[in-house]
């Protein structure tokens, strides 16, 4: 077993072979991600495996040994500078490190005699995390504690998700249980650029198709917002609106304007929600949080750190200002909670997620937030940041791309001057299948686009040439000039490497 006194010792051998086929994978591997498209992948992987139940078992070190290294060798690995599509973050290795703890000794957070510590841990970071995203709101005195998990203490407070899609769900769910108290029927407005999980989640939980408003250049024109939550007054007496923005869209990292945005909501008298699954670690940073102005105003915040923070999936959180707020979760399983017990002092673990099993991946987080601090985090989002300006940068100087924008977070929008859509696609595509970049795509203003998600803040500057290198030559398109750049983007030549 992998916990108790001895799970240790039982952990020590197998955690060799687990690091040594790691190690092999990447070796072989040589890049961003397999090539051969997945036809071969999926083929090299069954003749690597084999038989997933056998008769008789191999022994734990072989199971390791082919497994994992048939794994790293098929990966697509976000530690690698060109693998580069997609919100999906290279995790620190002390984030790693901390998630194995939770494998060994498999809290679980729906009772508090199944996690007592990990239960305290999960409420002191999402209080934390909650007074990061609503600096002003229920302000105490002294240091952030929290005598019980779930206890009734005034101000912000957050749950763990499984990040953006159910923390979305959630800030939804709050919402329509608030206006239905208030016999109203909530009604979702959304801009044309939010993620396509606020849809799903209106289906979910009920609700009517949402309301889209135009997002011209990728952001929710205010404008446009007051009008429809005035035509919807004017001919839905009963609905109240439940407004959804967003700080980090999927396709460009724009930003809403959210001060504008929560104005309108204000007067309006609606339900404000922000989707800052991606851009919410911007929060970290005293230089680059002004990006994010407004987003106090919500009365609640999509928050991931599996993102642009760094850790193993999942690490999403739920954000309020203020913990009443989530009491409409509260649930009663009399073998999880029962009443004599909550009275009698044991913490009430269920109401703080719609999950029942739920692992404490909390843990990670609070390892990472205080190997780094607050400072350590601001400086790889920093770098990160760094290394997408220094990408549009050496794309808005060559003569064979467009640019769509600036980077508002870390992503990069670009496409070949004189290229269509079909090349477009047909370039990313065949990038994929050579195993030599992982390059996103995105559909905007009618136009499909490359896209670029930094999320690697040990990227050099050779990296990024050498990715735009790749794209112009799978494009056909003739050499530019010489390209430099050869030190992590945004750092001295001192060879200084990322913490944790």
């Amino acid at each position: 077993m992998a916990g108790g006194a001895a799970g240790p010792a039982a952990l020590r051998p197998l955690l060799g072979a687990v690091l040594g086929a790691l190690s092999r994978g990447a070796v072989e591997r040589g890049g961003p991600l397999p090539e051969g498209g997945p036809e071969a992948v999926a083929a090299r992987l069954r003749a690597a495996v084999g038989a997933v139940l056998p008769e008789q078992g191999v022994g734990a070190r072989e199971a390791l040994e082919v497994l994992v290294g048939a794994v790293a060798r098929g990966a697509a690995d976000p530690a690698e500078p060109l693998c580069a599509a997609h919100l999906h973050c290279p995790p620190l290795a002390v984030a790693a490190a901390a998630d194995l703890a939770v494998s060994a000794l498999n809290p679980s957070l729906d009772s508090w005699d199944q996690a007592p510590a990990a239960s305290e841990v999960e409420a002191l970071v999402c209080r934390a995390l909650a007074r990061l995203v609503f600096p002003g709101a229920g302000r105490q005195a002294g240091p952030v504690t929290a005598p019980e998990a779930g206890c009734p203490q005034a101000g912000p407070d957050a749950l763990v998700t499984t990040g953006g899609t159910e923390a979305n769900q959630l800030g939804l769910l709050l919402a329509r249980e608030r206006q239905a108290a208030a016999g109203g029927r909530a009604r979702v407005v959304c801009g044309a650029n939010a993620h396509h999980s606020v849809h799903r989640s209106a289906w979910l939980l009920g609700l009517e198709p949402p309301l889209v408003v135009p997002a011209p250049r990728g952001v929710l024109d205010p404008a446009a917002l007051e009008a429809a939550l005035g035509g919807l007054a004017r001919a839905d007496a009963g609905a109240r609106a439940l407004v959804v923005a967003t700080a980090g869209t999927t396709d460009t990292g724009a930003v809403d304007p959210l001060p504008r945005v929560a104005e309108v909501v204000r007067r309006q008298g609606a339900w404000l929600h922000v989707d800052a699954a991606y851009g919410g670690p911007l929060l970290f940073s005293a230089a680059l949080r002004q990006r994010l102005a407004g987003l106090e105003e919500a009365d609640s915040v999509t928050f991931d750190l599996h993102k642009l923070g760094w850790q193993p999936v999942a690490a999403g959180f739920l954000a309020v200002p203020e913990r009443a707020a989530l009491r409409v979760l509260d649930h009663r399983a009399d073998y999880l909670n029962a009443d004599d017990d909550t009275e009698a002092g044991l913490p009430d673990l269920l109401g703080r997620s719609l999950r029942t099993t739920r692992r404490p991946d909390v843990l990670k987080v609070a390892v990472t937030l205080r190997a780094l601090g607050r400072v350590g985090m601001a400086r790889l989002v920093e770098r990160t940041c760094a290394a997408a300006r220094e990408l549009a940068d050496r794309v808005a100087r060559d003569e064979r791309f467009e640019l769509y924008a600036r980077p508002t977070v870390s992503t990069v929008v670009f496409r070949p001057v004189g290229g269509d859509d079909a090349l477009v696609a047909r370039v990313r595509r065949q990038l994929l299948e050579h195993g030599q970049v992982v390059l996103g795509r995105a559909a905007v203003e009618g136009r499909l686009w490359w896209k670029v998600t930094v999320l690697n803040p040990a990227v050099r500057g050779s990296d990024l040439a050498a990715l735009l290198k790749l794209v112009a030559e799978a494009a056909g398109a003739e050499p530019a000039g010489p390209v430099g750049g050869g030190f992590p983007v945004g750092m001295e030549e001192t060879g200084e490497g990322v913490e944790a």
